[in-house]
């Protein structure tokens, strides 16, 4: 008796996903609702469980594969399965029999023994560091570079012959004639590496390309003087954290800010479908994370709701949750707004690009020391440039640049947002 494995449930916006790592191998005994199989989609990487105990009997999509939802990945067995029943790699020709040094190769991903055979590597020159020793495309590129920092030896110095009566007379000539040239520049080898996009990577640079071409984006640009917030901070920080668990960040207030502002520009809060507008009774923030592989931005819900402490948690769940590649496609998909903080990298100024169909999306940026006037004196304080850009074609230059001026008042004076002025 046989289960078969099946690729999970895609939503409308993903056609399709990559077979992405097999953590078991044809033959090996398996417990229910142990992670077998990671599918990559464009935006986040599923993990499949075991769907009940036995032996992996078969996989019919090997790493690399293009699947759809609920194609058959493989099957379950309750009865021992040799290992070499594994389709993973064809059956060798007579001539081409493996010897027993050639079976001590390790075991490897179609990717990667692609990226091997055009570099000419011998797998065995490289210690894998996935499971069961497995060879990861970034074990490759890190023996690559090691290659090219060890590969170019110092040319070994020659002692130089002593100079000639004629040789002195030459170079004598030669000074009265012309300066010197210098020598040559050996720029030795220039090392290039060609590795193909993920699908999230890829999705990115397609959403962003049409960002750029489908909407009439324009950036207007704001300051925040954050010594008032910081005081406040300051002033309740040890309670806030004994309460709730966790620090005061400076995301919570400007998300909590952002959606106070939203429910007085319904303008931002509003996207184009076809020749409508649709105007969302809710603030679906949508805050962007940066992972290794790539940007992800995963969505609080009714912020509109939410306390600060509420949003300050939330927001330290999704940063973890989506390094560690645990986001769902139901936490990403959707938002009516979007707020990226490029000042963690240290970013002073910039201009986001629009997540579409949303109309509007707030960069914060790094907080520094600078000379200001306050009341008619020179003083230094902690300022913060913020941007939003916005599409021009659902939202007027005066909505933005006053639903800006909102954000920084409400940081400036967080007191204000509990009265609502």
């Amino acid at each position: 008796m046989s289960m078969e494995i099946k690729v999970p449930t895609l939503p409308e916006s993903v056609s399709d996903a990559t077979v992405a790592a097999w953590h078991k191998k044809v033959g090996e005994r398996l417990s229910r609702d142990e992670l077998l199989v990671e599918v990559e989609t464009d935006k986040v990487v599923l993990e499949v469980p075991a769907p009940a105990d036995g032996v992996l009997g078969q996989i019919l999509a090997a790493e690399g594969a293009v699947v759809v939802a609920d194609q058959v990945l493989g099957a379950i067995s309750d009865a021992p399965v040799a290992a070499d029943s594994e389709p993973e790699t064809p059956a060798a020709t007579p001539a081409e029999s493996p010897t027993a040094d050639a079976q001590s190769v390790p075991q490897t991903s179609p990717a990667v023994r692609k990226l091997l055979s055009q570099h000419e590597i011998d797998a065995r020159q490289i210690a894998g560091s996935g499971k069961n020793g497995r060879i990861l495309k970034e074990d490759v590129l890190r023996f690559l570079e090691d290659q090219d920092s060890s590969s170019a030896p110092e040319p070994a110095a020659t002692p130089a012959a002593p100079p000639t009566a004629a040789d002195s007379a030459a170079q004598s000539d030669q000074s009265n004639q012309s300066p010197p040239q210098p020598p040559a520049l050996d720029l030795g080898e220039r090392p290039a590496k060609r590795v193909p996009m993920t699908r999230i990577r890829a999705r990115i640079a397609q959403r962003l390309l049409e960002a750029t071409q489908t909407t009439a984006m324009l950036t207007t640009f704001n300051e925040v003087d954050m010594q008032p917030f910081m005081d406040f901070r300051a002033r309740y920080q040890e309670r806030f954290k004994a309460s709730h668990g966790i620090k005061l960040g400076f995301m919570s207030v400007f998300v909590k800010a952002a959606a106070e502002a939203l429910r007085r520009f319904p303008d931002i809060n509003a996207s184009i479908d076809g020749t409508d507008i649709l105007y969302h009774g809710y603030c679906d923030i949508g805050v962007a994370v940066s992972t290794d592989d790539g940007l992800v931005v995963p969505i609080l819900r009714d912020c509109e709701q939410m306390s600060v402490a509420d949003i300050e948690k939330s927001v330290a769940q999704f940063a973890e949750r989506a390094r560690n590649k645990k986001l769902s496609l139901d936490e990403l998909t959707g938002g009516t707004f979007t707020i990226t903080n490029g000042g963690v990298f240290g970013s002073m100024l910039s201009t986001p690009i629009l997540n579409p169909p949303q109309s509007a999306i707030l960069g914060m940026h790094a907080t520094q020391e600078r000379a200001v006037v306050v009341a008619g004196e020179i003083v230094v304080r902690p300022m913060m440039y913020i941007a939003l850009s916005y599409d021009h074609r659902i939202v007027d230059g005066k909505g933005a640049v006053s639903f800006l001026k909102t954000i920084k008042e409400f940081v400036e004076d967080p007191v204000r947002m509990l009265f609502d002025v």
